[in-house]
């Protein structure tokens, strides 16, 4: 055979082997009996060692690698090897900046994986605001919290429908989503606006209602934290948190929205590392590893029989009960998990410590292996009721057309629109006046007008360095072009100060934008102590404070975050609520300011001191007055 010819014949055979064939698609999770016969077939083929790899899920950061790579490899080599059943796809931080990956770039990463798996993967994803949270471009939801305050479980099924529609052209099948826990304690420095609220019937609606429209587009959905996350003061990231209350109190308010999501049909539910007193006495337990909460109250008095997957294991709620002196603290975490009734061991701290500690205690006994056999055959059906079994690669062409659609982006705007809400208003302040004459917002910047004392804003952040406050500025300088804008975090809070106060003192108006939200193992310098919260940090609350006390009455504070926030600011005199720092968060916040939309967001939590839960301040006459100053 000549060498041209061979050549050819190798590309063909190649092409041949990686046919496409058809590709996956987004119709409902459903198990046919072509599926249950693939998943019992399939189950008595596996090793133990290939059984349990598929109970242990992985990350995987989205971020371009070649194929041929040592990083790509190297992480092939260790899927393969540990024969891995899920993969979590996420992104690279740059300091506190998420480094996000364009769809197709996603979408291609998620095939190249599906390729290099003996066995279909599930891919999953953290997508609480849709698949925003890790990919961009893509409509840009509000945080959950928001979704609470326009109070519509329509909105909670649509904004399912299209995250699912999303993922599912991206190649991603399971959503870390809809949060379940009832965030009944403003202190929660983790939970916070990723609840819908405190209401536990509300919030057990939206969870229904987002369940409902996810599913019915072909997303698996995940009902977290069990038992319940919401009625903490501690961050699980950082140590173990404790959810206080008798039975009772667990009953009515942290497992009511869980039991409305298995009443919905959710695919899985997530353990939270959480100290449970009224469920499991045990000091040395979180509900991770306790068979009571995980056996007991979820599979025995909720009957939920779906998957049970625990939240990751390598964060310090869990990790901090196993000490590494003890040896494979990873292998007896997972052990303990497994024996407690989790399906799914999220990524491990040690990936060969878990894997490793699981086989052996199924070899020694400690685990049955018809124990094992349960876990993986939920596993199993949970891919061939995607028919993951018959088409696991997703079609990259369909991508531009099923991502970031504009219909989507105008109704993520509309929700975070709705979500406004006016907590307090002196009638003195709302709403700002924009400049007259302006065209374009090419022309706004195109001008170059000089700033003026008429709007002072100033946008405090977590770090400057990252992208928030720049669409609120943008949205800002487009309709008023002479505003003076300072960027504030923590480092440079005391260097600013200065004229900060002096352009206060001489504006007309000032607008405090707040970014307060929720991040994961997040600790702020209070009195000189670190402290876990969703607050400001010191320097930066104390500008806060002393702007008000220069100037509270002709100042509007938004919260475009915690509403918490006007809990340690008793002097805010005018205080708007947006719940989120997405960018169409940050938009409807600037339409708010000029009147240009009236807020119709109700407070889905208590502020105590403040307002209840419920509460929403009807404009005075002149907010609606776009001619008033």
């Amino acid at each position: 055979m000549k060498p041209a010819t061979a050549a050819l014949c190798a590309v063909l055979i190649f092409s041949s082997a990686w046919a496409e064939g058809p590709y996956s698609n987004s119709t409902p999770p459903q198990l046919t009996k072509d599926g249950r016969r693939w998943v019992e077939q399939t189950l008595k083929k596996l090793s133990l060692e290939e059984k349990v790899g598929q109970m242990l899920s992985v990350r995987y950061f989205t971020d371009f690698q070649n194929f041929t790579s040592d990083g790509y490899r190297h992480f092939r080599d260790e899927m393969q090897k540990y024969h891995i059943g899920s993969v979590v796809l996420t992104d690279h931080l740059d300091g506190p900046v998420l480094l996000k990956n364009p769809p197709l770039e996603v979408a291609m990463m998620a095939n190249q994986l599906q390729r290099d798996s003996a066995l279909p993967l599930l891919i999953a994803a953290d997508f609480e605001r849709g698949i925003f949270t890790r990919v961009s471009p893509a409509p840009a939801f509000p945080d959950a919290m928001a979704f609470g305050a326009v109070g519509n479980p329509a909105y909670a099924e649509k904004f399912g429908a299209i995250t699912a529609q999303e993922s599912r052209a991206l190649g991603i099948h399971w959503n870390f989503f809809p949060v379940a826990d009832v965030n009944s304690n403003p202190n929660n420095p983790i939970i916070n606006t990723r609840s819908f609220g405190e209401d536990p019937n509300a919030v057990g609606d939206l969870v229904a209602a987002y369940i409902k429209g996810a599913r019915a587009n072909g997303m698996l959905t995940t009902a977290k934290h069990f038992p319940g996350h919401g009625d903490t003061d501690v961050d699980s990231h950082l140590a173990v948190a404790r959810v206080g209350g008798d039975l009772a109190r667990l009953r009515d308010v942290e497992l009511k929205p869980f039991a409305k999501a298995i009443s919905a049909g959710v695919d899985s539910v997530m353990i939270a590392h959480v100290s449970v007193p009224a469920l499991d006495p045990d000091p040395n337990k979180v509900a991770t590893i306790s068979p009571a909460v995980v056996a007991g109250v979820l599979r025995q008095q909720l009957g939920f029989k779906n998957l049970v997957v625990t939240d990751a294991m390598e964060m310090r709620g869990l990790t901090s009960l196993y000490p590494p002196e003890k040896g494979n603290a990873a292998g007896r975490a997972a052990v303990d998990a497994v024996q407690a009734g989790n399906d799914v061991i999220l990524l491990p701290s040690d990936l060969q410590g878990a894997f490793l500690g699981i086989v052996e205690a199924v070899r020694h006994g400690q685990i049955p292996e018809s124990r094992i056999d349960d876990s993986v055959r939920r596993i199993l059906e949970m891919k061939a009721s995607l028919g993951l079994h018959k088409a696991r690669l997703v079609d990259l062409e369909q991508v531009p057309y099923l991502v970031d659609k504009p219909a989507d982006m105008e109704f993520a705007q509309q929700v975070a629109d709705d979500a406004v809400t006016l907590v307090r208003d002196n009638g003195k302040v709302l709403p700002l006046t924009p400049l007259r004459g302006q065209k374009t917002e090419a022309e706004y910047f195109q001008a170059q007008v000089k700033p003026a004392a008429h709007v002072v804003a100033i946008i405090m952040t977590d770090s400057i360095r990252g992208p928030w406050g720049r669409g609120f500025e943008i949205a800002l300088k487009a309709r008023r072009a002479d505003a003076t804008v300072f960027y504030i975090d923590n480092a440079v809070a005391t260097a600013l100060a200065a004229p900060v106060f002096q352009a206060v003192k001489d504006a007309e108006k000032v607008v405090i934008a707040a970014y307060a939200s929720p991040v994961a193992g997040k600790q702020v310098m209070v009195n000189g102590k670190l402290v876990n919260t969703v607050g400001l940090e010191q320097a930066s609350g104390q500008l806060l404070m002393q702007v008000l006390d220069l100037a509270a009455e002709k100042t509007v504070v938004i919260a475009l975050g915690s509403p918490y926030l006007a809990q340690s600011y008793g002097a805010v005199q005018n205080y708007l609520c947006t719940y989120s720092n997405a960018s169409s968060s940050e938009l409807s916040a600037v339409k708010a300011l000029f009147g240009e939309l009236t807020p119709h967001g109700k407070l889905p939590v208590t502020l105590p001191g403040i307002a209840e839960r419920g509460f929403s301040l009807l404009p005075r006459s002149p907010f609606a007055n776009p001619n008033q100053r």
